[in-house]
């Protein structure tokens, strides 16, 4: 039976199967109750779940909205939709019924509704999803929005055109594929740079908002800075008169090499701009852009005051006085160290309060009181909450083997809204009472009985209990060794679910990537401990030298020396777990990483003295020499390697880098090893993939190269993400068990 649609003034004619295809293809991806075969994580599973994002509190804490994601791996796509619930976990309601994804939720008109993004555009609605109303109607479409606190305007975050670095094809040929570029910053991450985001305050009448006027017109400069940078790096003072933003106000080369970010206050009265970051006529010194600015006066220490590192994030405080942004010192340093700067806007000074802190803040928000300011920070390989005052003396909150992610106040109340994760639990929403204070670097191994309710912490949300419930769950145990250096390294040891101590186990080394990422207790969809254990592996995650949360001095020991130390500290977790664990199969053991962990891969390949039997690398570095220019984020080389490649003043440590580039080894790689690649990477360019797999395969080595024409230097698309899963597992059954 045939159906007709009527569509303006055009008769289609569809036949009843193409209807269904097409009903299929709109309707909404929600949460349903899946039955699994089995009580082991598989890839199927992974991507049924669902993955908590944005969440906002109302004004008066009693409410939450929040976002949630779920993929479709037949349909190939994701759908976002928003929930909300009570601030004590009753009445969750699901709030978007349609096959449009929904996100950026915030509340606004004193609680009474709720603002969103749909199809590129704001609209509004009431908080039980009822009397929705389109806000805006623009051309360009919103990428994120902020609302000021007296509800009168509002930041928009939307593209406008960029053509710095790739100059605009001619009007005549509007089917040219080609770029002419005349600059460095063409391409970034995964995106040629032909769009910049700016913001512009729009003004709200009466439920509509204007288009907006950019407040960095003319300005070649993104804001928020990309590929991360969201409406965080955007706050509104609470007068609404004033509105902080993050810019690096760089272009082309000077741009590639630079990570000096800044803070910046624009008052909507008198439109006018003042960096907080920089005195007035601040010259910034000469900077040669093949050589690390470690040594360059950018960085000398009279030079610091000024801000030139990365500063973004800033927060006023409530009762407006102050600012407080992250902030790292020195220029060219991606992984400096992390602070928190508070900045007196009566004064105009800086302080920083968490120097007693030797590690990363990675989030924060001001207390209702203005006096003290909550953190999220890495300590001995977990994230936990703790407070500053404004003196700077830094307490703890919270003592889990676990993750806290991003956090706010819960509304106006002395309350912390937050997300939490592990290595064995996904993302869900808790609700702390900050109660507990001690020592910041005391971080138990394990939490006592009961800690969980002395700390005044409660679990709001269990996204994915329904299929956690039918998983069988893997132990994590912590375990510490003495390296080459003698120094004592953490490194945790993942066991699978049903665990038999008197059984032996195929056993990875896990190299983590960065190099200064933490191996803390991060949840992933890809690098996913809890599946790895679950397919009959222990897994072995080192925190090495390189990371974060174990002292400035510990972290900084890899720049320049990638494959010295760091290298040994590898080799000494899993010869330690190979003899001392006596469930590690020592003639059973791969090793496996991405980013900086592939670069270890391919570096082990020619160093490992037969202990691995086979490699698995994602998106890693093989030739540095090739990787220094291939690169969009020179600063990240300068850095690392001292030097380029060319230049014949190399420091001692460039030379030593470039002299153990990876694929001088090749001659000794004896291991079958699995690379895998994005075409759209433009971090570690895939050519760094294919070389690998080439080499390999020339010298009569077992080989495979996955490579995605579609994917970054992640892969996100659900049918990719099932084919490595089953890729990555299918290698190491083939050589471990």
């Amino acid at each position: 039976m045939k159906k007709t649609l009527i569509m303006g003034a055009a008769l289609l004619v569809m036949s009843g199967a193409t209807l269904k295809a097409q009903e299929e293809m709109a309707r909404p991806i929600l949460k349903n109750n899946i039955k699994l075969a089995s009580d082991l994580m598989t890839p199927e599973a992974l991507w049924a779940m669902g993955r908590i994002g944005g969440y906002a509190a109302s004004p008066d804490g009693k409410q939450i909205v929040y976002n949630v994601a779920y993929y479709s791996v037949k349909e190939n796509k994701s759908h976002h939709v928003l929930y909300i619930i009570n601030a004590d976990g009753t009445g969750q309601k699901l709030l978007t019924t349609s096959a449009k994804s929904e996100t950026d939720a915030a509340w606004i008109e004193d609680g009474k509704r709720i603002a969103f993004i749909t199809g590129g555009q704001i609209w509004s609605m009431l908080p039980d999803g009822t009397d929705r109303r389109q806000m805006t109607n623009d051309e360009t479409g919103i990428d994120a929005f902020k609302f000021s606190p007296d509800g009168k305007h509002v930041v928009l975050v939307k593209q406008i055109p960029f053509h710095e670095s790739i100059k605009e094809n001619p009007d005549d040929l509007p089917k040219a594929t080609g770029r002419l570029v005349t600059d460095l910053n063409y391409r970034h991450w995964d995106e040629y740079v032909e769009t910049i985001p700016h913001p512009f305050v729009a003004d709200v009448t009466d439920g509509k908002i204007s288009e907006g006027i950019d407040i960095m017109k003319d300005e070649p400069y993104e804001c928020p800075v990309k590929p991360f940078g969201g409406i965080e790096q955007i706050d509104w003072s609470p007068d609404s008169k004033s509105i902080a933003y993050t810019s690096r106000k760089k272009a082309g080369v000077e741009y590639m090499i630079s990570t000096d970010t800044d803070i910046y206050l624009y008052n909507i009265g008198t439109k006018t701009t003042t960096n907080l970051c920089k005195p007035e006529g601040y010259v910034e010194p000469s900077i040669d852009p093949t050589k690390t600015m470690k040594t360059q006066s950018v960085n000398a220490p009279e030079n610091l005051k000024n801000n030139p590192g990365y500063d973004q994030n800033p927060q006023f405080s409530p009762d407006g006085k102050q600012i407080a942004w992250l902030s790292m010192a020195r220029n060219g340093y991606e992984s400096d160290r992390q602070r928190l700067c508070c900045y007196n806007i009566e004064k105009g000074e800086k302080s920083y309060l968490t120097e007693d802190f030797d590690s990363n803040v990675d989030e924060f928000c001001w207390a209702a009181n203005s006096k003290t300011l909550y953190f999220i920070g890495v300590w001995h390989g977990t994230e936990n909450l703790y407070s500053t005052n404004l003196k700077g003396i830094v307490s703890l909150h919270t003592n889990f083997q676990a993750d806290f992610g991003s956090i706010q106040m819960l509304g106006n109340t002395n309350q912390i809204l937050a997300e939490r994760h592990s290595y064995t639990e996904p993302a869900d929403l808790y609700v702390i009472t900050p109660g507990m204070k001690s020592n910041p670097k005391s971080v138990v191994d394990e939490v006592p009985a009961g800690i969980a309710k002395s700390m005044g912490i409660k679990q709001l949300t269990s996204e994915n209990k329904h299929i956690l419930d039918q998983l069988g769950k893997p132990s994590v145990r912590k375990r510490w060794v003495k390296t080459t250096d003698g120094k004592q390294m953490l490194y945790w040891v993942i066991l699978p679910p049903n665990f038999d101590e008197n059984k032996k186990y195929p056993t990875l080394l896990f190299c983590e990537g960065g190099p200064q990422s933490p191996v803390s207790q991060f949840w992933s969809y890809r690098w996913n401990f809890m599946i790895m254990a679950s397919h009959g592996y222990v897994i072995v995650a080192p925190n090495r030298h390189g990371l974060p949360g174990f002292g400035s001095e510990w972290c900084e020991e890899i720049s320049g020396d990638w494959t010295g130390q760091c290298m040994d500290d590898y080799l000494t977790a899993i010869d330690d777990a190979a003899d001392n664990l006596p469930y590690v199969d020592k003639d059973r053991l791969g090793a496996v990483g991405a980013s900086f962990g592939g670069f270890s891969v391919y570096y082990l390949a020619g160093h490992h003295d037969k202990r691995f039997k086979c490699f698995i690398a994602h998106d890693g570095a093989f030739n540095l020499e090739s990787m220094y220019t291939d690169t969009e984020e020179v600063w990240f080389s300068n850095w690392e390697y001292d030097d380029a490649f060319w230049n014949k003043d190399q420091t001692a440590d460039a030379k030593k880098t470039y002299d153990n580039s990876p694929h001088r080894f090749v001659d000794k790689w004896d291991t079958p090893i699995l690379c895998i690649h994005g075409e759209k990477d433009y971090r570690i360019n895939y050519n760094q993939g294919m070389g690998a797999f080439n080499a390999a395969r020339l010298r009569g080595i077992p080989a495979e190269l996955l490579i995605f024409p579609d994917e970054n230097h992640w892969v996100l698309k659900p049918q990719n993400g099932i084919l490595w899963q089953r890729t990555f597992f299918n290698w190491l059954d083939r050589w471990l068990k």
